[in-house]
């Protein structure tokens, strides 16, 4: 298994003019730091608004410019260990459509917003293929209806000659998976891909998923607000906040031991099963600094965006590795900045192997 990293993200920094115009500009993105390496599940967690869409986005160069900008940072691509490395916001809008679903693909929450109504489900797969790949229609189509049959929909060549309104919302959502996976891409992002169904459908699209990138070798960037979904798929977690980064660590050292406040108060505020309270917690309640966090490092208690303003992006603050392979948003007590460090985490969880009968 490769140890060569397929996407780095250097802190990117995406924003958007504020209320008053050109002026002022609100950064939906700052100081953005990411590596996600082959067959791994890096999960990108936070609350709605907090950036995570808008850093996949980014990714693909979708944020549309204007009225976005990008103020800075690189994006290095590298499709497998041994091709160049190269720079995604570098590249020209031709170059670009090429990394587009053939190298990068990306599916949404919403699928019915997402695939076109007047068009078959066959034509808007056909399409990314043809675009991708230099082979006949005849092949395409075979291509096509192989991609519906990995994603378990019966009977793939009559759904191909049907409309998006025809399906469920579980089989749009395998439909827009078969579509992102049809040209074998490198990475997946997968924005939000279970938000819209119901609980039995939502654990078969990731099962779906984690079967899928296991057969097709492919790393997946999972954005996600669920806790839960993150425990059982995910093998590295940021957690973002107000556009940065707060945490960074594996998927069970970050459960096991939340270092910063924000993190700490985002678990604390899971419901419990059974349990009984006039009222639930929310993430300020659970924002507590740890007792041991390392001396050597001074971290902000967590302020919501509204209480704390201009606070909630504090240039000062860098991720910085207060423990192996743990990276915290905090400051280095010397005032040092050059002591921070980016976060590069291979860890992949061990593949589970049924027992023998």
């Amino acid at each position: 298994m490769s140890e060569t990293p397929l996407l780095e993200i250097h802190d990117l920094a995406v924003s958007f003019p504020g209320s008053e115009g050109a002026a002022q500009r609100v950064h939906a993105g700052a100081w953005v730091n990411l590596t996600i390496y082959p067959r791994q599940t890096l999960a990108l967690v936070g609350e709605s608004g907090s950036g995570k869409s808008v850093s996949a986005l980014s990714t693909l160069r979708l944020i549309p410019t204007p009225p976005g900008r990008y103020d800075g940072g690189r994006i290095l691509w590298r499709s497998s260990a041994d091709a160049p490395t190269v720079d995604l916001l570098s590249l020209d809008e031709k170059r670009m459509r090429h990394v587009r679903g053939n190298d990068i693909a990306m599916i949404f929450q919403e699928p019915m917003t997402s695939l076109n109504p007047v068009y078959t489900i066959g034509d808007q797969i056909l399409e990314a293929i043809l675009l991708h790949q230099k082979v006949p229609r005849r092949e395409a189509v075979q291509i096509a209806i192989k991609a519906l049959n990995d994603v378990g929909i019966a009977d793939a060549t009559r759904r191909m000659d049907e409309y998006p309104h025809q399906l469920s919302g579980g089989m749009r959502q395998r439909v827009m998976i078969a579509m992102a996976l049809s040209c074998q891409p490198k990475l997946l992002l997968a924005d939000e891909p279970t938000t819209a169904l119901d609980v039995t459908i939502q654990a078969q699209i990731l099962e779906l998923l984690r079967s899928l990138q296991h057969e097709h070798d492919m790393a997946v960037l999972l954005i996600t607000h669920d806790l839960g979904v993150v425990a059982e798929n995910a093998d590295v977690v940021a957690v973002m906040y107000a556009g940065r980064i707060v945490e960074y660590a594996s998927v069970f050292d970050l459960f096991e031991r939340p270092r910063h406040p924000y993190t700490r108060g985002l678990l604390a505020s899971i419901p419990t099963l059974g349990g009984r309270a006039r009222r639930l917690p929310t993430v300020v309640d659970g924002a507590t600094i740890p007792e041991d966090f390392p001396d050597q490092f001074t971290v902000r208690p967590h302020e919501p965006v509204e209480s704390s303003g201009a606070r909630a992006a504090d240039p000062d603050e860098r991720l910085h590795e207060i423990e192996p392979q743990h990276w915290v948003l905090c400051k280095h007590r010397s005032g040092d900045a050059s002591k921070a460090t980016r976060p590069d985490l291979p860890y992949r969880r061990p593949v589970a192997t049924a027992s023998p009968a």
